[in-house]
């Protein structure tokens, strides 16, 4: 027998076409409530490359069935095989650029306020676009090229991004990894208010209070890492809840959903964008296929009640700079939960 989490998967046929709400954010622009995320992941060479076109495929089949936000940052070097499928469908007049919603991120060695302008140019010439619906700051952290710290203020690194919009280049600016101190320095001293908040957000880090700070400001929360321990991490399966879970299978049965799908709309029911990443065809029709249904208070509660504030994205290697913005601890060198997001 088929494990419950999957037994109620819904063919292509009943998915393409799916129209994904829209958010909106403090400047009055809208963004897609769900984004596919495209970071391949970190090997022992540096990013993980897409080979024999399969991002590009991946994002062609998610445009297909309706998705119209992409989530990329120059340092995943998947923006040029984005940029491929989005001329694909562009081209051919199956989408125009006002149906899209693409976001990129600035890394951390351009963070000077000079260097911001030239970054975003770059990816936008990977991407093939004029302009991104939404540019974010990556990490707090500035770096020198030789990955030593720069003593470079995020808030040099706001005002570049400030110029990045006033030219046009990024109609949305916001940020990624900011905790809420640095967050409120933002709010205070920047002269455009972020429109867009990433950070890591699953049952087993639910950020209520940094995701009802950047609510009260009209700030949208986006949400990586969605499923937490529902996936395997590292090529491990860690503790917390599995696709198996008698608490997300029960809530999954009431709805003719399955378990990931639920965790998506917990999100998605707390005004959170989720970013799931995936290159299956069928994955990606199912983490889609989630706005005909909606969870009840006490099913969210449920799925709250998971939270043991477990970071899977916890660079501690970067710890000691001024602007970390977690946690620090002990033993940084042994941290299994080490990637770049």
């Amino acid at each position: 027998m088929l494990p419950a989490c999957v037994l109620v998967l819904l063919p292509l046929s009943m998915v393409v076409g799916v129209e994904v709400p829209k958010l909106k954010m403090n400047n009055g622009k809208e963004m897609p409530a769900l984004a596919l995320g495209t970071y391949l992941g970190f090997g022992q060479d540096g990013p993980v490359k897409s080979e024999n076109n399969m991002l590009r495929d991946a994002v062609i089949h998610a445009l297909n069935v309706g998705y119209r936000h992409i989530d990329t940052a120059a340092i995943y070097e998947t923006e040029a095989e984005i940029g491929e499928a989005l001329k694909m469908k562009l081209d051919n007049g199956e989408l125009k650029r006002e149906d899209l919603f693409i976001t990129t991120k600035l890394w951390n060695t351009h963070h000077k306020r000079e260097q911001v302008s030239e970054a975003l140019k770059e990816s936008l010439k990977k991407l093939g676009l004029d302009y991104v619906d939404l540019y974010l700051v990556h990490w707090p952290m500035g770096l020198n090229e030789d990955y030593t710290e720069s003593d470079t203020d995020y808030m040099d690194t706001w005002r570049g991004m400030e110029d990045v919009h006033r030219l046009g280049l990024a109609k949305s600016i916001g940020v990624s990894n900011f905790n809420k101190e640095q967050l409120t320095r933002l709010l205070r001293e920047g002269s455009i208010k972020p429109s867009a908040l990433q950070i890591e957000v699953h049952p087993q880090i639910i950020q209520k209070e940094l995701v009802g700070f950047a609510e009260s400001e009209g700030i949208v929360v986006m949400g990586y890492s969605p499923f937490g321990s529902l996936v395997m991490r590292f090529g491990m399966l860690f503790p917390g809840p599995k696709p198996t879970d008698p608490v997300l299978v029960d809530i999954a049965k009431k709805y003719g959903k399955t378990t990931p799908q639920v965790v998506l709309r917990w999100l998605v029911d707390r005004n959170i964008v989720p970013v799931p990443k995936s290159v299956n065809p069928k994955r990606l029709e199912e983490n889609i296929n989630i706005f005909d249904f909606k969870l009840t208070e006490e099913d969210i509660e449920k799925i709250n009640e998971y939270n043991s504030n477990t970071r899977y994205t916890l660079p501690s290697f970067w710890q000691d700079h001024p602007y970390y913005p977690f946690e620090k601890i002990e033993n940084p060198a042994a941290n299994p939960f080490v990637k770049q997001e």
